[in-house]
């Protein structure tokens, strides 16, 4: 019992740690950009863009490096699920979200398209290709094109935009900014590979396996960014951001941090979490959807209950799994 309690101590100490270290990175970075001059919006779409995926970057590498490949998988499913589901759920039965047209028919279809470039590069066995399915160094380049793609269209529309980001930044000197970005990173570090061990010996000691760890505490941990991004975003009724933070998390997750971690490490891929990709399928399908029923444009309190509800069935569904 007291070993299990301390596994989780740790767990959720590496957890903090990947939270502040990201937090502190994502402002030195910023610091940085404004007294380089970059203006505010490409600072939010780039730098804070990436910040709020470092914890599943460094998990994943953590993952990677120690041949957890459903840890690393299943974080990257199960973020993108919570994201959905639990985070947007929350977020639309605090304050309805108002969706940029933009968001409708550019970036959700994106993600769609992440997701199903995804299921055809981790299946080689299904799909006839022959030997176990794996997301090689290869694949992990085709993701990483896809990426560069997706920040191409982000670039441009910050290029486009006459708005201003509303997240004022705040500036240090070279020297704090530069203390504050070597602290994230060395925070980062300790943090994700103290959430990997003992993710592994939770699993271990439990019984359990280590998609599941994965796909639900693992995941929902690193999605706490996204959360408290789109929390904010609500808060200050900018539903546009917390909507678009979200679906941008989304794609950076497949496209960026699985593109990068099969380059460190090809990832050898469990069958079963296939049902988890079409979970994640069907999910922001049904985002879209709802962009149409009712009040259009606009994800209402009642399908944000829809989504968390979802949520719950899929975790009792995961459990029963095992």
């Amino acid at each position: 019992m007291l070993q299990a309690l301390f596994t989780f101590f740790i767990f959720f100490v590496g957890l903090a740690l990947l939270i502040f270290s990201a937090d502190f990175l994502i402002r030195g970075a910023s610091s940085f950009a404004k007294r380089a001059g970059l203006s505010p919006l490409f600072i939010g779409l780039t730098i804070v863009a990436f910040g709020t995926s470092l914890p599943e970057l460094v998990v994943n590498l953590f993952a990677s490096f120690k041949g957890s490949n459903d840890i690393a998988i299943g974080n990257i499913l199960g973020s993108n699920i919570a994201n959905i589901l639990l985070i947007l759920g929350i977020a639309a039965i605090i304050y309805p979200l108002y969706v940029k047209r933009g968001t409708i028919i550019k970036e959700i279809p994106f993600s769609l398209l992440a997701v199903a470039v995804l299921f055809v590069l981790i299946n080689d066995a299904l799909l006839g290709n022959g030997g176990s399915s794996i997301l090689s160094r290869a694949d992990g380049l085709i993701l990483l094109a896809f990426f560069i793609i997706f920040m191409y269209y982000v670039v441009s529309i910050s290029r486009a935009s006459d708005q201003q980001s509303e997240e004022k930044v705040k500036t240090y000197s070279n020297y704090v900014a530069l203390g504050m970005i070597i602290l994230g990173i060395s925070g980062l570090v300790i943090g994700g590979n103290l959430m990997v061990d003992s993710a592994i010996t939770a699993a271990q000691f439990f019984g359990l396996s280590e998609a599941l760890i994965g796909l639900t505490v693992v995941a929902v941990g690193t999605s706490l960014p996204e959360l408290a991004a789109s929390a904010v975003a609500v808060y200050r009724r900018h539903s546009d951001i917390a909507i678009g933070n979200i679906v941008g998390s989304n794609i950076f997750n497949i496209f960026w941090i699985l593109g990068i971690s099969s380059l460190v490490n090809p990832l050898t891929f469990s069958f079963q979490l296939n049902s988890d990709i079409l979970v994640v399928l069907v999910v922001t399908i049904l985002l879209l959807l709802f962009m149409f029923v009712g009040k259009r444009n606009i994800l209402q309190r009642w399908q944000g209950a829809t989504l968390v509800g979802c949520y719950f069935i899929y975790i009792i569904y995961l459990v029963i799994r095992g």
